[in-house]
């Protein structure tokens, strides 16, 4: 069966779609049966906006169930290389013996090559999180997802060595099409179950505190190394925050691992 119609949503959506079509034809019924495709229609947009959202097909929202109780969490790390950031941020890492998952956009690898390599060489995850980063990313269709996504992998193939096996989208929009491009590629969506908004935050403290309130293990946290929020004295959240989450994270006896590491 095609991939587009793996999940339970899609499958019924299919349903929905065929069973109106015939309910057309029958007198009085089909103002209920348009009713019914535009509700069905409605979910699938809802899941499309929900990152978090498993109706349209697989989706890491927190590590495998053997890790929910290893004391083990991923940090993820969104929309870089960044020409500053991200050498800051792996410093950062390395001071406290931490690994994270970098999911990068396609076109900053090629224009930073030597930071997503120097990604690769301090023992951290390189992932595909899009060509452009398109703000539109959720509305292509099969066709601009694929010239994205593949342009992505192969950007990071050839400039790392590494070919990527997660996605993440970009605000973690999508549509019903992404999953059989992602299953044609051999990659596996991955969103998070704990977010910081360090795009729009802009007191690390706070960033912190909704990264860690409640964490367990097996969370998935996710912070950005582009695109991030600056401090009232001008420095990127993301480096302020994360020692912070880091230290935390040692104090609970907690250890990170890459997404990698946890196939």
């Amino acid at each position: 069966m095609n991939s587009v119609l793996s999940t339970p949503a899609l499958k019924t959506s299919a349903v929905i779609h065929a069973a109106a079509l015939i309910a057309c034809a029958l007198p009085g019924v089909w103002p209920w049966s348009m009713g019914l495709v535009l509700a069905n229609h409605a979910v699938l947009t809802a899941a499309g906006l929900w990152p978090r959202s498993s109706l349209l097909g697989s989706n890491w929202t927190c590590l495998p169930d053997r890790y929910a109780h290893a004391n083990t969490v991923a940090i993820t790390i969104d929309d870089g290389p960044h020409p500053e950031v991200t050498l800051r941020v792996l410093d950062i890492l390395d001071q406290h013996q931490a690994r994270a998952t970098f999911f990068c956009i396609g076109m900053q690898v090629r224009q930073y090559p030597q930071l997503a390599q120097e990604i690769v060489q301090r023992g951290h995850c390189i992932q595909n999180h899009s060509y452009r980063h398109r703000h539109n990313f959720s509305l292509l269709g099969p066709q601009g997802f694929m010239r994205e996504i593949k342009a992505a992998q192969t950007a990071i193939a050839e400039v790392t060595g590494v070919t990527p096996v997660f996605f993440r989208a970009p605000a973690g929009l999508r549509n019903p099409f992404l999953q059989a491009i992602l299953h044609k590629l051999g990659l596996q969506l991955v969103s998070w179950s704990r977010r910081g908004f360090d795009t729009r935050e802009t007191d690390p403290l706070k960033v912190a505190q909704r990264l860690l309130k409640n964490i367990k293990s097996g969370d998935i946290l996710l912070l950005h190394d582009g695109h991030c929020a600056q401090t009232s004295s001008g420095q990127a959240v993301v480096c302020e925050t994360l020692p912070i989450v880091l230290e935390a994270i040692k104090s609970k006896g907690f250890r990170t691992i890459t997404l990698s590491e946890a196939i």
